[in-house]
């Protein structure tokens, strides 16, 4: 149990380890030990594909000299047989027996010949779909790396627009922050900058309606100007001197002749 419960931590450390390297891996550098990955395959399939084609080759060349042994073998064996028959012909009986056990020699030469030409043509057609079927797989793993290598240049110029996003969304979201104490926001400025803003079109809206205070003030300047005809109408009746407006003071000498009047 406790040797079951240390390999299930271990495991999980080397997940935990594995997961923050994700996190904390530059993507460029990820991708490019992907793509160095990729060709290194590519070099060992290329290697192994070799070793095929060249295996091929000499199961070739094999072919090709036992080949040739045996026709010239077989040339022997015949040229052998027309040495016993002219010896024959002629009554050397002990001279074509030697011609005649040379032949045979040349014929179980061929026999033996024959067999390594069978299973020289057997290897040869097994080694030759293997390098075809090598062949292909290099072709076709090139076309698979040629692939990678150009998404490596989109992925490349992907990345690089996203760290522009980022630095971009950096920038704003520092604008946006408060650099200081004493440093007001972005937005604490633009708030001053309205409300002054609102202040001054206040401002504004308030000068614009100054010619209504003058008209009330001419009016209630004409409404004194009546009350004060008014009152001097009654002071007429009553024959006394002249009224003066209540906003100027009368003269102190004015005011007794008017109280000796009365």
């Amino acid at each position: 149990m406790m040797w079951k419960a240390a390999r299930t931590w271990w495991k999980y450390l080397g997940a935990k380890a594995h997961l923050r390297l994700e996190e904390t891996a530059d993507p460029k550098v990820q991708l490019e030990q992907a793509i160095t990955e990729a060709r290194d395959q590519h070099r060992k399939l290329t290697e192994q594909a070799a070793n095929v084609i060249a295996n091929q080759k000499q199961a070739e060349r094999r072919l090709d000299r036992v080949l040739t042994e045996y026709e010239s073998t077989k040339s022997s064996a015949r040229q052998a047989l027309v040495l016993v028959d002219r010896e024959w012909r002629a009554g050397q009986v002990e001279q074509a027996g030697r011609f005649e056990q040379a032949a045979t020699s040349f014929a179980g030469r061929l026999i033996g010949l024959e067999r390594q030409v069978d299973d020289l043509r057997k290897l040869v057609l097994d080694t030759t779909q293997a390098a075809e079927q090598a062949k292909l797989a290099v072709r076709q793993n090139a076309t698979a790396l040629q692939q990678k290598l150009e998404q490596r240049e989109q992925l490349l110029s992907t990345l690089d627009q996203a760290k522009m996003h980022e630095q971009m969304h950096a920038a704003m979201a520092q604008l946006e922050a408060s650099v200081g104490d004493d440093v007001p926001t972005f937005a604490q400025v633009q708030q001053k900058i309205d409300a002054r803003l609102a202040r001054a079109q206040g401002m504004a809206e308030l000068a614009g309606s100054s010619i209504d205070v003058q008209m009330l003030e001419v009016q209630r300047a004409q409404a004194d100007a009546e009350a004060q005809a008014r009152l001097q109408e009654l002071a007429d009746e009553l024959g006394l001197a002249s009224v003066r407006p209540a906003l100027v003071p009368a003269p102190v000498g004015h005011a007794l002749a008017v109280r000796d009047v009365g």
